[in-house]
């Protein structure tokens, strides 16, 4: 049985791993068709995509996909993101050129409709900014969201990759909480975790480049979505069954024998692991693959086994 957990403080209760569709656009239909499914057969009914993905194409993609799967809109949880002007300009034709990050109050409406259009809904269960922004009016984007609730046409907002300081300055302006901030977390990128072990020391790790972003979710109840769950550094590669991490891949394949599933998922099983209760954003557009890492509900690592994976990653505690 998946596992659920409360999504910010909505009391909406979500799977702790969600579908990613951001690879989706280039798969036939039928191909789109079987990864949804597989999804949708592991009890997984959050999707994530963003305005930006493959040009709007990804989101088309999984509309038309849950269209032809006949899935009731009330079973599914659907969330985008906004606010970033690609260089070639958007596909809705509103005649924006970037490249730039855009949330002006107009382009967040606009951004958001265009994702129903896509999506064939009336409604987004959730809309995230996609990345922070130095020139975002706080007020702006409060009118933005204010108008999209409003309308019935979202029902929570979120941020994504953004600090402590950078939430608080859209939360300044709004009168709800902020529900998630989308961080990319995995096995082999802890920034997040490792600057909280080297805390008063000055070697590398001790460098806190996020601004203490886990203990401020925690603190304010926020869901942290996991994005790349997989990658090692920004978009380098997978490291499962990558020889340059063989000492990290003969540990989860330790694990993955004892629990009797894959490595896939006691990949996942890591970030779920943590009580911060993290929803991994899985990203896989191969079935197979895909129903391996949701198997992560079968795992129950022990304390000593998550620090035995965070070691074999090649870190250390002072």
């Amino acid at each position: 049985m998946v596992k659920h957990v409360e999504l910010g403080k909505t009391g909406l209760q979500v799977p702790d791993v969600a579908l990613g569709v951001m690879r989706i656009a280039d798969k036939t239909a039928a191909e789109a068709d079987a990864v949804i499914q597989t999804a949708l057969d592991h009890q997984i009914n959050f999707f994530d995509t963003a305005d930006i993905y493959a040009g709007g194409r990804s989101s088309t993609t999984l509309g038309d996909s849950l269209a032809r799967l006949n899935v009731k809109r009330e079973d599914i949880i659907l969330q985008s993101k906004g606010g970033i002007i690609i260089e070639k300009g958007q596909i809705n034709g509103d005649g924006l050129k970037g490249p730039r990050y855009d949330f002006s109050k107009e382009h967040l409406i606009a951004a958001a409709e265009i994702e129903l259009k896509r999506l064939r809904t009336d409604y987004l269960d959730v809309f995230l900014l996609h990345r922070p922004d130095t020139l975002l009016d706080p007020e702006g984007v409060a009118e933005a969201f204010a108008s999209l609730k409003a309308a019935g046409k979202v029902r929570h907002f979120g941020v994504s990759n953004m600090n402590p300081w950078q939430v608080e300055l859209v939360q300044s302006a709004i009168d709800e909480p902020l529900v998630a901030n989308q961080l990319q977390f995995g096995i082999m990128h802890t920034g997040m975790i490792d600057s909280e072990f080297h805390v008063n020391m000055s070697d590398e790790r001790s460098i806190d480049h996020d601004g203490g972003i886990l203990a401020y979710s925690r603190l304010k109840k926020m869901t942290i979505q996991a994005w790349s769950p997989f990658q090692y550094g920004f978009f380098e590669g997978p490291f499962i069954d990558n020889p340059k991490f063989a000492t990290l891949n003969d540990k989860l394949a330790e694990l993955a024998d004892k629990y009797g599933v894959s490595k896939n998922a006691i990949a996942v099983a890591f970030i779920t692991y943590h009580p911060a209760k993290m929803q991994a954003i899985l990203g896989s557009m191969n079935p197979e693959r895909l129903a391996e890492m949701m198997a992560a509900d079968q795992v129950s690592l022990t304390n000593q086994e998550w620090y035995d994976i965070y070691f074999a990653a090649g870190n250390d505690l002072p």
